[in-house]
């Protein structure tokens, strides 16, 4: 017999499943922001990130059908090719303008913006230095562009500057990398002092604020401006699928840094755009962000709320600030059974395991939205506080 060249799968199977880590998509029908159907059924739904409860705001939905009549839906060809619309530009001018930077350029995905971004600032005898919970694809990056890897403990700084203190001469270009909202614990990153460590070394700073932009800050430009240093940053990265409710990663910066990106970055050059009916809506979002500041000050009272509900509970809650709210409860076996549990209460709320987070602290990722009513959330707490693991 043939021997099966895919045979090898069977034994990592085996071993996610004996480690209470396999993972499975569950589709779900049409539900309203904040809301999902499954299987007959309504559920609540406290998975997504969709913060400001935009992705179903009639006023983005009519903005991507507009343009989708205009242009139809795909864009067709990669950027430099002939996928670049009117709405990807006028979206790119809008996000340079909320930004409050010269330029931005548009990827298909987040990830997509990070990986290329990253892969185009340095190569073979550079550095980049990030964060131990950064996100995976800035640490993706990172290996994609064949600079050296160097991983620092979460929040420590000191171990940061004694690194550069040992590679400063040892790396043509030195980039710091990291988070501006770590996305399962929903920590800020010290910005002010990460800004001032890579002035000191003349080190690259890029924050990824994927999970701040719409939602932090007076302005809504995310953590870097919630702390007061967005403008020391040079490289900023945003996504469109968060807060904005639509799809697509942004890079904001200066008109050389975009350039280069533009003439650069794999992961722009050779993808094909993002469709123009989702540009158009990510405008139209970023307008609303503008004009309903309420919506910041709602997703942040809630999330002050529940943090605050769940620990008097008995809950292991870590600071966190916006709508992240992580649940520890350690073993992978507790979040699964717990967010099965909440399921059949009706509820999404997602057990998050290794390699996602670090071995021991597997958790429930809350993500709240504006959408939630008041008596969403206490039925989540009612819920946990009742189903508590003993």
């Amino acid at each position: 017999m043939t021997p099966d060249p895919l045979s090898w799968i069977d034994e990592i199977s085996e071993q996610r499943r004996r480690l209470g880590l396999e993972r499975g998509l569950i589709p779900l029908g049409p539900g309203r922001t904040g809301r999902a159907e499954h299987q007959g059924g309504d559920l609540i739904d406290f998975a997504s990130n969709d913060y400001l409860g935009l992705s179903g705001d009639p006023r983005v939905i009519a903005a991507a059908i507009r343009e989708a009549e205009r242009h139809g839906w795909g864009a067709g060809a990669s950027p430099l090719v002939s996928g670049w619309k009117d709405a990807h530009q006028e979206l790119s001018d809008a996000l340079a303008a909320f930004e409050r930077t010269e330029a931005v350029v548009l990827f298909p995905t987040g990830y997509a913006a990070n990986l290329g971004t990253i892969s185009a600032l340095v190569g073979p005898g550079d550095a980049v230095f990030i964060d131990r919970l950064d996100h995976s694809s800035l640490v993706q990056g990172a290996r994609l562009s064949g600079a050296a890897l160097r991983v620092y403990p979460h929040g420590d700084l000191d171990r940061l500057v004694t690194a550069l203190d040992r590679g400063r001469d040892r790396h043509r270009r030195i980039l710091i990398a990291t988070d501006g909202v770590f996305s399962m614990d929903g920590d800020l990153a010290p910005l002010p002092e990460l800004v001032g460590i890579a002035e000191r070394f003349g080190a690259m700073l890029l924050v990824d604020e994927a999970h701040g932009t719409g939602v932090l800050g007076p302005d809504g430009r995310g953590a870097a401006s919630a702390l007061g240093v967005a403008d020391r940053v040079p490289i900023r990265v945003g996504t469109l699928s968060k807060a904005l409710g639509s799809i697509g990663g942004f890079v904001a910066g200066s008109r050389r840094l975009v350039d280069h990106l533009i003439n650069h970055a794999p992961t722009l050059i050779y993808s094909t755009a993002l469709p123009a009916p989702a540009a158009a809506a990510a405008r139209r979002a970023l307008r609303i962000v503008v004009e309903e500041p309420w919506r910041r000050d709602r997703i942040q009272e809630l999330g002050r709320r529940l943090r605050d509900r769940l620990r008097d509970g008995g809950y292991a809650v870590p600071e966190s600030t916006g709508p992240i709210v992580p649940v520890l409860l350690g073993d992978s076996a507790s979040a699964v059974t717990l967010s099965l549990a909440l399921r059949a209460e009706r509820m999404i709320v997602p057990a998050i395991r290794p390699p996602t987070v670090p071995r021991g602290s597997a958790r429930l990722r809350i993500g709240l939205s504006t959408s939630h009513l008041d008596s969403d959330l206490d039925a989540l707490v009612d819920a946990m506080v009742r189903l508590k693991p003993r």
